[in-house]
């Protein structure tokens, strides 16, 4: 993946060159001009040279593994690369030494024409073409895991047969029908839709499969298609268009099934082969693609009774990936069926994963060559984190945009970018969801352990990175970015990391006797994230890193930030959310490159944690790029300085008293394209005068902690209708009643409602046509309300409902049956007696009643806290 090192290192040359010459060339000494003249020629060649290379990395990246000559090519080059970095960051540093780096940059740039010429002079002729054969001998071996026989299969039976309903079952009712399967390559589609097709295709007239090549021609694939479908006559040497209408009338009337295998684009079927197959017919057509997430399908039987302990832990460490487990099926089959031959099996598999199946990694290797150079650098960049580790969306987003992988693209912005790229390596199956938001955007994703493994081996192969696991023999020497996931710090102080672009931290201590070093010999890191380890103080030397773009000090209990961090000129995001921070320096206010500054005190209340604002210094309007800030401890001095911020999209201020409202409300005004918005009273009895509050259009979240005014409560409501993109709203202390609630009702494009705290009315009605997107639903203290009423048609979309400290409501919601999209009803400290005659039933009629009302629901969870009482009932 040396073309996507390669790729960035272009993007910033060119940035070189269209900024630095306007901001030094006119102020410049003659003699002074003459160095930067020969630095800017440097960088040119450079520039020109390196993005041929990129053009020749392309097509040659996976041919290095098969290829001595094209892969020790590739490894000079990217040491080259690396070399310009370095001296491209100098240079905005030190900008007196001009000459010395011209001419470092002319020797690079002779190395980069050796290394061309070395290249040429040993390449081997006819080298391209082994390529492609290489290629077909993994997509081979791939298909041949795919055909196993029935009866090595177990654990598909639930999923093939509803395949083979979809395909078989109302073929009469349903005459034209298309089915994909998504899935990573080795995730089991082949396999599956084979077992499908191989049971159903004699109920049709004519059945095809046909595997599509990842660079297939139209004309080819159709004429594939010709000959499985049966047509005699010559359609190798026929025009496109007659043999459209040979296959038309071929089919006419008929029953069929097509199956095309591998897919890797969607224009394959869209746009040039669904318009050729005739409309009047009973057809099914199934594809397989690797470009979507889908499901795990398959798991492989075999083992001996007394091996199964071992087998289970086989399929533990595959954790479902079917290719996965077919190798190690086909490696076991191999083995004496005794216990320690397989124990001596799994053990190999502990220490390397490409030592014992092989295979592996020759098939998902197609998924990864497949990737665009943008998405190489985010995909090794996610081996870093700890095998099964939750990786949040926004923290990944952030890591990409201040290392450099993300670039901005017309009118997206880099966040945008960033979380497009997020979504193609999940929908290539190279990370799975975890767990998506009430929109259903990814909220957290994790990396196959197997997927893992190879990119670890690559980022170490590539000097991308390298994990530290407290290992005596580790050596970082070249490596870019270093992961630290051991408390065991000593053999760090071992070895050389003065090439180290970022640090990320995942162990609970971390030893600033070894790490201080670290960094003073490591002055070009622009990554330190040290989140959730528990230090209280940073060492002087992170403030002499000029080059830092992201300093995380997330759940650390850091108490005190000095003024030297103003010396930090290119931090881009400062992230010390949930710390033991009362205030940030003044120094702060002169970070002008920030786009996201976090700053929270982690507090107890109720036995409950939660994060409250922190003091601001003057002076932040200067950050006139952030695009996030949160969480501000309110004044009428900083609020005056947040309205200069228009720029912002996530915005959090606390401690807001009634004398803030004018002062707040004006600034949230200037903020034209705010999208999450989180305002906090000083305490739940501050009543906010809300009337002058214009939120803009571009919200669509809103968290509002704090009393409204009784009697304008409607007005203010109903104010809020114009914000169509309204999605979330969550209301604490707002003493919010029949009458009020009512108001509400006019955000229809609500998909997120919490009321905590913030509703005191006996009874809440939603009536017909109410929140028709609302999906989740939680009503969290509200001490009187006793009576929930849903009429028919209310909550169409509600997929989750909870009730929580509602110790009056002794029955369950009238009308709950309604809800037919719910799925999910949580039921904490409400009346004992609702929980009890749920939790045991009777023969009480009224029991049987109320369990048949929530028959259609499929989880149903009670819980008393104080007698320790969960259960889940259905």
């Amino acid at each position: 993946m040396a073309e996507a090192v390669v790729g960035v290192l272009v993007g910033k040359l060119g940035a070189a060159l269209a900024n630095e010459a306007a901001a030094y060339g006119a102020s410049l000494l003659c003699k002074e001009a003459s160095s930067l003249k020969g630095l800017f020629d440097g960088i040119r060649k450079a520039e020109a040279e390196l993005k041929s290379m990129k053009a020749y990395l392309h097509d040659t990246e996976k041919f290095k593994d098969t290829n001595e000559t094209t892969g020790i090519f590739v490894k000079e080059i990217r040491g080259l690369a690396f070399r310009i970095e370095d001296v491209m960051k100098k240079r905005l540093k030190y900008v007196k030494v001009w000459r010395r780096l011209a001419s470092e940059l002319r020797d690079i740039n002779a190395k980069l024409e050796e290394a061309t010429k070395r290249r040429d002079r040993y390449a081997m002729p006819g080298m391209e073409r082994h390529t492609g054969d290489s290629d077909h001998h993994v997509r081979s071996t791939h298909q041949m895991s795919c055909f196993a026989r029935e009866e090595d299969l177990v654990g598909i039976e639930d999923n093939a047969n509803k395949l083979k309903q979809w395909l078989i079952g109302d073929l009469e009712e349903n005459k034209n029908q298309t089915i994909t399967v998504w899935g990573m390559g080795g995730a089991g589609k082949t396999t599956l839709v084979h077992h499908a097709y191989r049971t159903t295709k004699d109920t049709f007239d004519m059945a095809a499969w046909v595997t599509v090549s990842k660079s297939y021609q139209v004309e080819d694939l159709l004429k594939k298609i010709a000959k499985e479908i049966g047509i005699s006559v010559d359609v190798g040497n026929m025009e496109m268009i007659s043999l459209v209408e040979v296959m038309r009338n071929h089919l006419e009337g008929k029953k069929y099934i097509l199956v095309l295998d591998d897919v890797w684009e969607k224009d394959v079927w869209i746009n040039n082969i669904m318009a050729v197959f005739p409309t009047n017919c009973i057809s099914r057509f199934i594809l397989t693609s690797r470009n979507y997430e889908y499901f795990k399908m398959m798991i492989r039987k075999g083992a001996p009774p007394e091996l199964l302990d071992l087998a289970a832990k086989f399929l533990q460490k595959c954790d479902g990936l079917p290719i996965a487990i077919a190798c190690i099926g086909r490696l076991l089959s191999c083995k004496p069926e005794t216990y320690s031959a397989w124990e001596s099996v799994y053990e190999e598999l502990l220490q390397s994963s490409e030592k014992v199946i092989p295979s592996v990694d020759k098939i998902i290797k197609v998924s990864l060559e497949d990737l665009p150079y943008e998405l190489k650098n985010c995909f090794l960049h996610c081996a870093i984190f700890p095998e099964d580790y939750e990786m949040h969306r926004r923290k990944l987003m952030r890591h990409w945009i201040t290392a450099g992988f993300i670039k901005g693209t017309g009118s997206k912005t880099l966040e945008q970018v960033a979380e497009g790229y997020l979504n193609e390596l999940i929908n290539r199956s190279l990370l799975q969801v975890v767990e998506q938001n009430e929109f259903r955007r990814v909220r957290s994703c994790r990396m196959h352990d197997i997927i893992r493994n190879l990119a670890l081996e690559k980022a170490k192969l590539e000097c991308f990175g390298t994990v530290f696991d407290g290992s005596m023999a580790f050596s970082g020497d070249s490596t870019r970015r270093l992961s630290i996931q051991s408390n065991n710090m000593a053999p760090l102080s071992q070895s050389s990391t003065i090439h180290l672009r970022a640090i990320y931290a995942f162990a609970d201590y971390v030893d600033f006797d070894v790490l201080t070093p670290i960094l003073a010999s490591t002055n070009l890191l622009s990554t330190l994230d040290l989140q959730g380890t528990q230090i209280e103080t940073l060492p002087n030397e992170v403030f002499s890193l000029f080059d830092l773009r992201f300093l995380g000090l997330r759940d650390t209990k850091i108490n005190f930030l000095p003024e030297a961090v103003g010396r930090l000129q290119s931090l881009e995001v400062l992230d010390a959310a949930r710390t033991a921070l009362l205030s940030l320096p003044k120094a702060v206010a002169k970070l002008k490159k920030l786009r996201c500054l976090y700053a929270s005190v982690w507090l107890s209340k109720r036995c409950f944690w939660h994060s409250d604002g922190i003091k601001m210094p003057r002076g932040i309007r200067n950050l006139t790029g952030l695009h996030a800030l949160q969480e501000v401890k309110a004044s009428l001095e900083v609020l005056d300085d947040v309205a200069a911020l228009t720029e912002l999209r996530t915005f959090a201020v606390s401690d807001v008293k009634s004398d803030h409202s004018i002062s707040l409300c004006s600034a949230i005004m200037n903020m034209s394209h705010l999208a999450h918005l989180d305002i906090s009273a000083s305490n739940e009895n501050e009543v906010l005068p809300w009337e002058a509050l214009r939120l803009p259009g571009t919200l669509s979240k809103l968290t509002l902690h704090g009393q409204l005014e009784k009697q304008r409560m409607p007005q203010i409501l109903s104010s809020w209708s114009h914000v169509n993109k309204l999605t979330q709203l969550s209301l604490g202390f707002s003493k919010l009643d029949e009458d009020s609630f009512s108001s509400l009702m006019v955000l229809r494009g609500l998909c997120y409602l919490e009321l905590a705290e913030a509703y005191d009315g006996k009874k809440l009605y939603f009536p017909a046509q109410s929140f028709p997107r609302l999906r989740e639903l939680n009503i969290w203290t509200a001490l009187q309300l006793s009576q929930v009423e849903i009429e028919e048609g209310a909550l169409e979309s509600l997929v989750e409902l909870w009730f929580s400290d509602c110790p009056e409501l002794k029955h369950l919601p009238h009308g709950i049956e309604y809800l037919t999209s719910l799925e999910q009803l949580y039921l904490r400290d409400t009346a004992e007696e609702l929980i009890e005659r749920l939790r045991w039933g009777s023969e009480a009629n009224e029991c049987n009643e109320e369990r048949m009302k929530i028959s259609h629901i499929k989880k149903v969870t009670v819980q008393l806290t104080e007698k320790r009482i969960w259960a889940r009932i259905r």
